[in-house]
């Protein structure tokens, strides 16, 4: 067995919140290079280890829906790393909701040894940060909405398991997995249908899950694996989806926020937490929910930037002779018109609705389509028609107005790369603010 190389960073969390202490960390759910970009260089910016995660449908050993198995997207994420300087050594990678979810529909069996491949692959890829799922039915359980809950934790001690039998054959030095518990509810990537309310997990719920867990892995021979459990998935009631965020609010998560205090080495994990509020998030890692999860709110800025950077395209340079413009926008519709598998279960209404959401949708579920080549095809002539000047101070200050004061403050570059980035950043910096990275690190 090769010896853990170190503490991880999530110990110094775990270890600091049982000390009173708010600190968190955000993961950055997104295989978008220039939101990856961003990330790193906020968190080069703020002296801070960046914590990037790949899930089980965006990146297995089949490749997923970015064509990126495991190995791929660490090596990846690592040459973005080198090519902006990011160092290694501050880059901890995680797997989400790693288990059978991507071959639910199989029978139990076949899913479950396609879940150990994909867990096996991940943990071998060098990812330390393992977030098991087993909480689904699959195609030939009974029941109809979820798994009995010993069935789940151990399935989930099972996959625990193959991860570390994984680490153990791995090269000396390598981090040993620090593992996440639990789902929330609904899955990731928003709300489908909408919603009256979120409901929060029970604390009853969530104590069950964490006793229930440990037995599955003591059941396994998992004891030092289970003193790597750091933190527990639970709904603390923040959500988001196609028009609508749900804020989080203290006093309903007060009991779960009081449970975890009695677990030593345990905090919790918050996923959709996109477009919380600075403060909302603030509250959270005082709470107990320390690692928080974000994706769409970050490839939503660059949307954002994008088709601003389009507007701009067409006032400035559209009565211009012989002037080829980009037509980003339409591209766009047109690549998630042409496959809708990725939005169309989504986005209900008449077609306008579908229309308007397909570009301005919380959900952001464009997000699939930017790898398409006739999009990058567009953002690319995008680009390439906006760098050759300083865009315009009138133009920035009508389409890009915060970006426009730091360009006349002299701390942002007029350039279309410092644009784009920027835009991310400022989500990036609610959350660097609320794990108390910038004070700390």
């Amino acid at each position: 067995m090769p010896p853990d190389a170190g503490r991880s960073f999530l110990d110094v969390i775990v270890r600091e919140q049982k000390r009173g202490q708010p600190l968190g960390v955000y993961a950055v759910c997104s295989a978008h290079p220039y939101v990856l970009a961003a990330a790193m260089r906020h968190a080069q910016q703020a002296d801070a280890p960046l914590l990037v995660e790949a899930t089980c449908n965006q990146v297995n050993q089949f490749g997923g829906y970015t064509g990126m198995t495991p190995g791929d997207f660490v090596a990846f994420v690592r040459g973005l790393a080198h090519q902006h300087g990011f160092p290694h050594d501050r880059l901890i990678l995680g797997g989400d909701h790693l288990g059978p979810s991507v071959w639910q529909a199989e029978p139990a069996a076949d899913a479950m040894s396609k879940a150990r491949d994909l867990v096996s692959a991940y943990v071998q890829a060098g990812y330390t940060k393992i977030h098991l799922d087993a909480s689904m039915m699959l195609g030939d359980d009974q029941g109809e909405d979820a798994p009995d809950i010993c069935l789940a934790a151990a399935r989930a001690a099972e996959l625990a398991r193959v991860a570390e039998a994984a680490w153990r054959s791995a090269p000396e030095g390598r981090m040993a997995p620090r593992y996440v518990i639990g789902t929330e509810v609904p899955p990731p990537g928003g709300m489908r249908t909408p919603a009256g309310h979120i409901e929060v997990s029970p604390a009853e719920q969530a104590a069950q899950t964490i006793e229930v867990t440990k037995a599955a892995f003591l059941e396994q021979g998992l004891d030092t694996g289970w003193e790597r459990v750091v933190a527990v998935v639970v709904q603390p009631g923040v959500e988001y989806g196609d028009a609508a965020v749900y804020e989080y609010r203290p006093e309903k998560a007060r009991a779960l926020s009081r449970l975890i205090e009695g677990y030593d080495q345990l905090i919790y994990e918050a996923h959709s937490t996109d477009y919380q509020t600075c403060p909302a998030l603030s509250r959270m890692v005082a709470d107990h929910f320390a690692i928080l999860k974000v994706g769409p709110a970050l490839t939503f800025a660059f949307r954002e930037a994008v088709f601003a950077l389009e507007m701009i395209e067409a006032e400035w340079l559209g009565a211009h002779p012989g002037a080829s413009l980009s037509g980003l926008r339409a591209a766009l519709d047109s690549a998630m018109l042409a496959e809708p598998r990725y939005w169309e279960g989504y986005y209900g209404g008449d077609p306008a609705a579908q229309a308007y959401a397909r570009k301005y949708s919380l959900s952001d579920r464009c997000r699939y389509y930017w790898p398409a080549p006739s999009v990058q095809s567009a953002l690319e002539r995008l680009l390439h028609n906006l760098r050759p000047a300083p865009i315009p101070l009138s133009l920035l200050s009508q389409y890009l107005p915060v970006q426009y004061q730091r360009v006349r403050d002299g701390t942002l570059a007029n350039t279309t790369d410092a644009l784009i980035t920027d835009k991310i950043e400022g989500v990036l910096a609610d959350y660097a603010c609320a794990c108390g990275h910038e004070a700390r690190l």
